[in-house]
């Protein structure tokens, strides 16, 4: 097999991460952690989205949506237009789910992302309008925001005579800045409890740097690991309104700490892409690798008699079955190689991203594989 000086466009499907350097990296402690009763809310809606080109949700068919044209009939009410819903059509009208992420310092004002799902049988949103649709908290029923506006899909879905082209989703969309938030439950910093740090990625060893790092800043004990991943900080005394003691997290979250890498491999079969660290070690091992191709081929025939024989014409097919097997190529690692070495030595050697995949679990498999193997 030709070995490939360049990174094969079959491989483009494999993405190799590298962290450079060691196995720590400066890091400021806001990007690993979460505040605690800073959470962000979950919000869903139901709503129109009207405006399509006959592409919306049928209402006559067994398979249309009925709860679509009860929704239209519902809405056109409210501007006191009374009609039967029988006699509805809505091909340009598509019942969506709406959803969205309010974050606890969104303040009423505010604008937040929306993302818009097809609830009926709707062949395609694009170019739609969605009316507006308020925005709950599942549990509560509370409205939090307003959403409405032109939807963007990034898709698009032609049919015609029977025929359908399309590219990329068109039955989910979003909609940039598309809710008003009106209401909140928005954090404010409590002196009589403590700022609590929710790690993002809890590990024994980036608390204790964290806590030490806080400690060291401000002179004195005030920050404690509770555990792997949650950090408890007292507010010093000389902090004591909400001022303060905004400033005084901001503090926190800017300082630099030491963060520990952790080494993983992380691998998704449906796509043949590979994620890894630069720290991520392999230890001595030999790679043995082959491939058998089985190819089966029918070729058809016809059988033509003589003149004046009184044969018949005879018509079949022959089938040829053949087997290639290639090789076995070997690559020996010496000990404390890393993962890029050997994706780059894969490579050269001219394998796929799949093939790649199976190395790398075989090796997790025979223990040289110094990190943790995460399969999607």
């Amino acid at each position: 097999m030709k070995k490939a000086a360049f990174l094969n466009p079959l491989i483009a499907a494999l993405i190799l991460l590298v962290c450079a350097g060691s196995a720590q990296s400066q890091t400021r402690i806001g990007d690993i952690v979460e505040i605690d009763k800073a959470s962000s809310t979950e919000l869903i809606g139901y709503g129109l989205v009207t405006g399509l080109d006959r592409t919306g949700d049928r209402a006559m068919s067994r398979s249309g949506s009925v709860f679509t044209v009860q929704s239209v009939a519902s809405m056109l009410r409210k501007f006191d237009i009374n009609v039967d819903p029988a006699t509805l059509r809505t091909r340009n009208v598509a019942a969506v789910i709406v959803t969205a992420t309010i974050g606890p310092y969104h303040a009423p004002g505010s604008a937040i992302d929306v993302t818009v799902s097809s609830l009926g049988d709707a062949s395609s949103l694009s170019g739609g309008v969605l009316l507006q649709t308020p925005l709950i908290h599942p549990q509560t029923d509370r409205v939090f925001a307003y959403a409405q506006g032109a939807l963007v899909t990034g898709g698009y879905n032609t049919e015609a005579g029977g025929a359908r082209i399309g590219r990329n989703p068109t039955l989910t969309a979003t909609i940039p800045a598309g809710a008003g938030v009106v209401d909140n439950d928005m954090y404010v910093p409590d002196r009589e409890e403590p700022l609590g740090l929710i790690m993002r990625d809890p590990g024994f060893g980036n608390a204790a740097r964290i806590v030490d790092a806080i400690n060291e800043r401000f002179e004195m004990p005030i920050a404690s690991a509770q555990n792997a991943g949650f950090i408890s900080v007292e507010y010093p005394g000389g902090f004591q309104d909400v001022g303060d003691l905004t400033f005084f997290t901001s503090l926190v979250l800017e300082l630099e700490v030491d963060v520990e890498v952790p080494a993983r491999v992380v691998i998704n079969e449906r796509t043949g892409t590979v994620v890894a660290g630069g720290n991520v070690l392999i230890g001595e091992v030999l790679i043995s690798h082959g491939t058998i191709q089985i190819r089966s081929q029918v070729t058809p025939f016809v059988s033509q008699p003589l003149p004046f024989t009184g044969g018949e014409t005879v018509s079949g097919t022959a089938t040829e079955v053949g087997m290639t097997e290639e090789s076995a190529r070997n690559i020996v690692l010496e000990p404390n190689t890393t993962v890029a070495d050997l994706a780059t030595s894969l490579n050269n050697l001219g394998f796929s991203p799949r093939d790649i995949i199976s190395i790398m679990q075989a090796i997790d498999r025979a223990g040289a594989l110094k990190g943790k193997l995460i399969v999607m």
